[in-house]
Order: C-alpha cells, then sequence, then structure tokens
C-alpha cells in the first residue's frame, strides 16, 4: 500500500510493516504463513480503509492498532475456515468408512484412483477437476482459480502424473492405462 490521505491523515501502511509481520509470525509461528497472512490483511485494510478512525489512538498507534486489529481478524478468520474445513474432510471421511467395498474389480480400481484423486494437493486436486471432471477450458479454469494458464497446466501435469503413478502401481501386468480426459493423451485437446 502507497502512503495515501485519508481525513488529513497520512496512512503510511509501509512504516507499520515491520510491527505486522513480527505479529503474524507470532500467530502462524511460520515465517511463509506470516507472509501470507500479512498480504491478505493489508488487501482487507485496503479494501476497508475508509472505516479506518485516525481519531482513535493518535494517527501513528491508531494506524498500527487498525492495521494490527485488520491482521488478526484475518488470522482468526482463515483459523476458523480450515477448522470448518477439517471438520467437513473428517465427515466425509466417516461417511466413506461406512461404504462397503465392491466386490467387482472395476469398481475397486475406480476407488483407488478416487482415494489418489482425494490425497492429490488441494491445488492440484482443483486444478484437475475443473477441467477433467467439470470440462472447462485451461483458460477458464486458469480464470476460476485466479491463476496464470502455465501455472494451471503445471499443476494439471502433476496431478495427472500422481494418478498414473497409482495406476501403474495398482495396473502393474495390465496394458490397460488410467486415461485423463482433458490431458496430455486426450486428442480433443
Amino acid at each position: 500500500m502507497r502512503r495515501e490521505k485519508t481525513g488529513g491523515i497520512r496512512f503510511d501502511v509501509m512504516g507499520q510493516l515491520p510491527v505486522m509481520r513480527r505479529y503474524a509470525r507470532s500467530l502462524t509461528r511460520d515465517d511463509t504463513d506470516a507472509e501470507d497472512l500479512v498480504h491478505d490483511a493489508l488487501v482487507r485494510a485496503y479494501e476497508r480503509r475508509g472505516s479506518f478512525d485516525a481519531e482513535r489512538g493518535g494517527a501513528a498507534g491508531g494506524l498500527r492498532g487498525w492495521l494490527l486489529s485488520v491482521l488478526h481478524n484475518v488470522f482468526i478468520d482463515r483459523r476458523r475456515l480450515n477448522a470448518a474445513r477439517t471438520r467437513r474432510e473428517a465427515q466425509a471421511g466417516e461417511l466413506a468408512d461406512t461404504v462397503a467395498a465392491p466386490a467387482q474389480e472395476h469398481s475397486l480400481r475406480l476407488a483407488q484412483v478416487r482415494d489418489a484423486f482425494m490425497e492429490l494437493p488441494e491445488e492440484q486436486r482443483a486444478a484437475l477437476h475443473l477441467v477433467a471432471i467439470e470440462g472447462l477450458g485451461y483458460a477458464e479454469a486458469a480464470s476460476a482459480l485466479g491463476i496464470p494458464q502455465g501455472t494451471l497446466m503445471s499443476r494439471l501435469s502433476r496431478a495427472r502424473a500422481a494418478l498414473r503413478a497409482v495406476e501403474d502401481g495398482a495396473g502393474a501386468g495390465r496394458s490397460s492405462r488410467l486415461r485423463i480426459v482433458g490431458g496430455a493423451d486426450d486428442p480433443s485437446r
């Protein structure tokens, strides 16, 4: 954020970055997560700069307190989202465990592929889902994820390679290979 005049007071966020980084490291206990947290907090602070009240605590103190409050709220929001995601994944795991394994070989292979898909990192799983399951084109999927198309293609490549490795391990001695729709072995793309 640049320096901006808000209500006659300099909005000097750059001077508050060291304080924000220290607090973020204290909350996250991880340098990378702390940088992400500071970034997200700065974006939120910029979006809500109209709610800054310079008269609470003086100009510099008020800005520092307000920015640290925004940072803390972003941290709490992230923690809540992660807890909700963890609960949903645990509930999905409990539901999956109650389903009896099918006797048919084909269904068993599909279950193995599904499990391998679910174990992919989140960004690879999301990219593969949008392209292979939802049928989005590369540009459309990259736009939906808010990433460059090259990044999307890299994630797709890693996801496909991981699924092929599972298939090669499960199908040793078989001539059939797992075919991922929308991938390098799909001539329509």
